[in-house]
């Protein structure tokens, strides 16, 4: 195999590592933002349940007051605030999810079931880091594996592509 397939392979296998490493990194930085989401919408609703505690009614009471209120800002007050009780719901159930799972199923469990408005706000403010964990560096060997090794045998199909000899056909007489 020619030299420069092998260092193109090269190089590009180590772009396809640094690129998988950075997997981990932006789970974790999700997993950070989802905590925080939590935290937050937990304060909303303890601080909704107060009140509704104070005014001698449930959570859902409370709720159902607001949604069956006249005043359409009101009545979207309640549909909001329910909004918020389910998505804490559910981001408390995936965050728990998200800690019991082992270090690569975090990846895949954020990728299948991650919260698309804290996936898209993560990638915003997204910030690379240098693979230390060994989630890191495993996954920054697969990617340098897989690129490296794909590029290897592209490389090498294509050669043979060009080495083989044309057919022309029958031969006149």
């Amino acid at each position: 195999m020619p030299r420069i397939v092998r260092i193109v392979a090269f190089g590009f296998g180590l772009l396809g590592g640094l690129v998988a490493s950075q997997g981990p990194e932006y789970s974790q930085q999700y997993r950070q933002r989802l905590g925080g989401a939590v935290d937050e919408l937990r304060q909303v609703v303890t601080r909704f349940d107060a009140d509704a505690a104070a005014s001698g009614e449930t959570r859902d009471s409370a709720i159902l007051r607001l949604r069956n209120n006249a005043d359409s800002f009101v009545t979207r007050q309640g549909a909001a605030m329910q909004g918020n009780v389910e998505r804490l719901d559910r981001l408390e159930a995936h965050r728990q999810a998200m800690i019991e799972a082992g270090p690569f199923s975090r990846i895949a469990l954020m990728v299948r079931n991650g919260d698309r408005d804290l996936m898209e706000a993560t990638y915003r403010d997204f910030e690379p880091a240098v693979p230390v964990t060994e989630e890191g560096i495993l996954s920054a060997a697969a990617g340098f594996v897989a690129v490296w090794g794909a590029i290897l045998l592209l490389g090498g199909f294509l050669r043979s592509l060009l080495r083989r000899p044309r057919s022309r056909g029958p031969a006149r007489a």
